[in-house]
This record gives C-alpha cells, structure tokens and sequence, in this order.
C-alpha cells in the first residue's frame, strides 16, 4: 500500500470511528474546540495502528463503542463531550 493511500484508508477509517461514537471532528475544529494539529497527531497514530484491519471490520459490522486498542479514544471522547 502506498503512503498515499495508506494515509486515506487511516483517514477514513479515524473519521468513521469518530462519527460512529458521536464525535463530529469537522464541527469541532470548525469551532476551535480541537485544531488541526491535533487531528494530524491523531491520524499519525492511527496509521501506526496493527489492528487497522479489524477496526475496518468493526466499523463494517456496524460493532458499537471503540475497542480498547484505538489509539484516538480520548480523542474520540473528547470531541463528542465538546460537541454534545
């Protein structure tokens, strides 16, 4: 897989966890509450991630919560406390 791609499977996959818990990274750094740095750390560590496949396969069943082994959980929770 290339950088690039590997970059935009992470991305996707970052975003589709975040709107599954309830977290709307767009609003949030629209609003200031998070900045664009934090969501370039948090797709850093999402592509660092070795269970990218299950998350793939968690978000695909439709599995609810975040597993234990994500990385952006906090950020996750943060997120949709300040935007909830």
């Amino acid at each position: 897989m290339s950088t690039t791609s590997k970059t935009a499977h992470h991305e996707q996959l970052m975003e589709r966890m975040a709107t599954r818990n309830g977290a709307d990274f767009d609003l949030a750094r629209q609003s200031g509450l998070i900045d664009g740095t934090e969501i370039v750390e948090a797709l850093v560590s999402c592509m660092g991630c070795s269970d990218a496949g299950d998350c793939a396969t968690r978000l695909d069943r439709e599995t609810p919560g975040l597993p234990g082994y994500c990385r952006n959980a906090s950020l996750i929770a943060k997120v949709e406390a300040l935007t909830h």
